[in-house]
């Protein structure tokens, strides 16, 4: 009967690496941590309901927008509270299903990002190449199956290798990061992974293929179409609308790249490798609504008069 409930506790009880946190350090980081977050919270809250109650918005492309705000508080959400309450308490233990499903959310939220700035490339592809067509092709109806297909192809692809970790045993009870992911999850079993690892992979080439092959393609149709435009308000106009999405591309991209690339070199220190870790799910969220913010005309309008009218009143 001890062993059973032994084993049942190592089934359900991991423990995280936690960082090497110099004396008095631990209540400033938590500050810090908890203004990072608040303020990623009241950004992504004010693009969400900026989308839902101001009528100039319900457009195609804001429809589709509207997942980007809803993504990034999944990835901010899913991880920092946790890891700022371990620092407070010094409590670094996690339940197993937590686990798993805190890894599932995080890689929902990098493939989603991916996914849904494909789906926004090929919107303003429709709006600036084919502006007759526009209304025609971006109906309601094509916007939800789009919206549908994005969510729905990440889910399908995450849960395909999350499911291959029941094939394998676990014998180790450490997470070796201040979070949960797929391949922290992978470390702790025994068996042969090799399986996993190459299902991971092609998945991870699948998100990254498609998204990034369908925004080049965008892009480059986009291009052309600006140079043959002759009027220069009408290319400036053009580009500008596709300024956003493309800096938020590249954020994603060089924050994700350096993070890979923290865990490949063995002199970079584990605390460091942990850090980078968390900037995937820490920058994007802080930089998306403000990005957009500044580049997109329409939003910052509409969030300009609404300060005035408050102030107004």
């Amino acid at each position: 009967m001890k062993m059973e409930n032994q084993s049942l506790e190592f089934s359900y009880h991991l423990t995280l690496d936690p960082f090497v946190i110099p004396p008095g350090g631990k209540y400033p980081i938590f500050v810090f941590g908890i203004v990072i977050y608040l303020f990623g919270m009241f950004c992504n809250l004010t693009l969400l309901f900026l989308i839902i109650l101001k009528k100039n918005l319900h457009k195609p492309m804001y429809f589709i927008l509207f997942s980007l705000p809803f993504t990034d508080l999944i990835g901010i959400t899913t991880t920092l509270p946790k890891i700022l309450s371990d620092i407070v308490t010094e409590t670094h233990n996690i339940y197993y299903p937590f686990c798993v499903l805190q890894a599932f959310l995080l890689h929902m939220y990098g493939g989603g990002i991916l996914f849904i700035l494909a789906a926004m490339s090929f919107d303003r592809y429709v709006a600036i190449c084919m502006p007759l067509r526009y209304s025609s092709i971006m109906t309601p109806r094509l916007v939800v199956y789009i919206i549908c297909l994005v969510w729905g192809l990440d889910f399908i692809l995450i849960v395909t290798f999350f499911s291959l970790q029941t094939r394998v045993s676990r014998c180790r009870s450490v997470i070796m990061n201040v979070f949960c992911d797929n391949p922290s999850l992978l470390k702790l079993t025994c068996g042969d992974t090799t399986l996993n690892n190459i299902i991971g992979l092609f998945n991870t080439a699948v998100i990254q293929a498609l998204s990034v092959s369908i925004q080049a393609y965008s892009y480059f149709r986009i291009l052309i179409a600006c140079v043959g435009k002759r009027k220069f308000n009408a290319r400036a106009k053009a580009v500008n609308t596709c300024v956003a999405q493309l800096v938020i591309l590249v954020i994603f991209e060089i924050v994700a790249t350096f993070t890979v690339l923290s865990h490949r070199f063995k002199n970079v220190s584990a605390d460091l490798q942990k850090i980078m870790g968390m900037l995937i799910f820490i920058v994007p969220p802080l930089l998306n609504p403000i990005v957009y913010g500044i580049y997109t005309s329409e939003i910052q309008k509409t969030f300009l008069n609404i300060l005035k009218n408050r102030v107004c009143v």
